[in-house]
């Protein structure tokens, strides 16, 4: 074991456990409705300990155990031969480190899919589907890719997360928004209730994003550094750009918008922050923003779909274009890695992989909210989506004034 190595993943994780409690609900919270600002933090919190217990029992085992190419084993179900001793394989760090990283990761990508059913969803039914879905979408293409399995041996890069993490919580999410249907009075929904707080979730994902992509070095140097430094340009350059497209579209740029774009950012690089140098990750940031502006505005006119707070559009597209840029950014400027086969080939890869992972996501997510709607069902009865899920659902409001 390697103290310094140790050290930053234990770092890391905490960050990325913080990307959802509290940061992304404080984000998704702020762009709901007053009435459903509890909902949306209580799905946060619950899904955090569902899937941590998850992990546990099997999800880990059957991501990272085993050689299989679809699916692990269930050799460290329960983590039964995790020790203080055990070296996670490849690495100089504990076992119990590794498996702890990549629960928080497990935990935010259900998290996101939040985004995409807020304000009309049984309490039930976000609790089983993002069970089976941590199961039957996010373990296996875990596996595929970071695992060993067949997407690994096909020489997929993606660093951080672009297919495991943003594809597949992007895809999923716009399946399940399909099959719940529109908000009450989409598209004219009311504005987000509290920018200010949608802005502190941002601002505290921007933190955790340097646990997420440069704790994925797995390992305290220079490879970390430089993953961290582009990611941060990305999100910087997305920002700005951001801003930009909303100033001269409308004549003024707001703060939604602004850290929107800091998010989108943070999406397209995840996959190929550890691949590419700063240069790189300025480009990355800009097209972000620029695709994924795009993006939200075709889910919601173009395919009349109400993916609530732009899971797809941000998410989901922001970390395929990641995905499928990387080849050819690699080389730009100081800092990036040299790829082992020429760049069209990468990116042939590249464009399967991402192709296998969103026919899965869909397919998958179909069964999963077809059977999950037969056991609970899915939305909430009118009245209590008028009345908002805080009350209706949990019985409390997030805001008592005493006059």
């Amino acid at each position: 074991m390697d103290s310094g190595d140790t050290a930053w993943l234990l770092v890391s994780s905490v960050l990325v456990l913080m990307m959802t409690l509290p940061a992304l609900g404080f984000f998704y919270a702020g762009l709901v409705q007053a009435k459903n600002v509890l909902s949306v933090l209580v799905q946060c919190v619950a899904i955090a300990c569902l899937v941590s217990v998850l992990w546990f029992a099997c999800g880990y085992s059957l991501a990272f155990s085993g050689g299989g190419p679809w699916l692990g084993d269930w050799s460290a179900a329960f983590l039964a031969n995790v020790s203080r001793s055990t070296i996670h394989p490849g690495t100089r760090l504990p076992e119990s480190v590794f498996v702890m990283f990549q629960m928080t990761f497990a935990i935010i990508t259900p998290a996101l899919i939040i985004g995409a059913y807020v304000e009309r969803i049984r309490y039930s039914a976000v609790l089983l589907i993002s069970g089976l879905w941590l199961l039957i979408v996010y373990v296996p293409v875990t596996h595929w890719i970071w695992g060993g399995g067949w997407l690994a041996v096909k020489g997929t890069m993606d660093y951080a997360g672009g297919l495991v993490v943003h594809l597949t919580a992007g895809i999923s999410a716009l399946v399940i928004a399909w099959r719940l249907g529109p908000r009450e009075g989409f598209p004219r929904i009311n504005p987000p209730h509290a920018p200010w707080m949608v802005m502190v979730g941002a601002a505290m994902l921007w933190v955790g994003w340097f646990g997420f992509n440069a704790g994925s070095a797995l390992r305290a140097g220079g490879d970390a550094g430089m993953t961290m430094l582009t990611t941060h340009l990305s999100a910087a350059t997305a920002t700005l750009v951001w801003m930009a497209i909303e100033w001269i579209s409308f004549g003024k740029p707001s703060l939604v918008g602004a850290v929107t774009g800091t998010v989108a950012g943070l999406a397209t690089v995840t996959p190929a922050s550890g691949f590419v140098g700063p240069l790189g990750g300025v480009v990355l940031g800009a097209a972000g923003s620029v695709v994924c502006y795009g993006a939200v505005h075709l889910v919601k006119r173009g395919l009349k779909t109400d993916d609530a707070l732009d899971v797809l559009g941000v998410h989901g597209v922001g970390g395929t274009l990641g995905i499928l840029l990387l080849p050819f950014l690699v080389s730009l400027g100081a800092g990036g890695v040299l790829l082992a086969r020429p760049v069209w080939e990468q990116f042939i890869v590249q464009l399967e992989s991402a192709g296998a992972v969103g026919l899965w996501s869909v397919v998958a997510t179909l069964a999963i909210v077809f059977i999950v709607a037969r056991l609970v069902g899915l939305r909430v009865p009118k009245e209590d989506e008028i009345q908002g899920l805080d009350f209706s659902s949990h019985g409390e409001t997030g805001y008592n004034i005493n006059i």
